[in-house]
């Protein structure tokens, strides 16, 4: 054939574009999947409307249920009590559990670390923010096998780096001692209370 090149010209492609590739995969996937979640729903909401339509005269509920109110978890510093005890209990269980253990050296002067991180309320925001971003990235189903290399990379590094420097919000406090009046959050988990009462 006249139009094929006699020999196929050899492509130089830059080692981080795979990785940008397998980035972008994993996001068409989760959009894939948000799109398909969201489909079902108004298709779902089509057939609430015309329930109410047949049902004429009676009013149709002003407020959501409490279930779909959130379709995902809601930001931790929006909610009031009980809800962000019960989200301040769960985010304490997987700091503790999985944070600490796994991803925090012995604190240091340059890498601070406050065993009472859940009365910084800043420390509060941004660990919420990770959590948020980790529950989304270890699902292969929404992500991909490229989500934990992208929640390292762009949430619990950058987290850290905010989190733990000798300027940060652990600045005053030391290994074993406390140096500063740490601020508690408007709401504290009710189990906490009573175990003071």
């Amino acid at each position: 054939m006249a139009d094929e090149p006699d020999e196929v010209p050899k492509l130089d492609v830059p080692v981080g574009m795979f990785e940008d590739i397998e980035d972008l995969k994993a996001q068409i996937a989760a959009l894939t999947a948000q799109v398909n979640r969201l489909t079902e729903h108004a298709a779902g909401a089509e057939g609430e409307a015309s329930a109410d339509d047949e049902q004429e005269g009676e009013e149709a509920e002003d407020e959501p249920d409490a279930e779909d109110e959130w379709q995902y978890p809601p930001f931790i510093l929006l909610l009031d009590s009980p809800q962000y005890d019960e989200e301040l209990r769960a985010l304490i269980e997987w700091v503790e559990g999985v944070l600490v253990p796994g991803y925090l050296a012995e604190p240091s002067a340059d890498a601070r670390w406050c065993h009472l991180w859940f009365e910084h309320p800043v420390a509060i925001a941004r660990l919420h923010a990770l959590w948020l971003a980790w529950q989304e990235l270890t699902d292969p189903a929404t992500c991909g096998y490229t989500g934990p290399s992208v929640w390292h990379r762009d949430h619990l590094d950058p987290c850290m780096r905010e989190l733990r420097p000798s300027a940060g919000p652990f600045a005053g406090c030391t290994k074993g001692e406390h140096q500063i009046a740490h601020r508690l959050p408007g709401t504290v988990p009710s189990a906490w209370r009573q175990a003071d009462g």
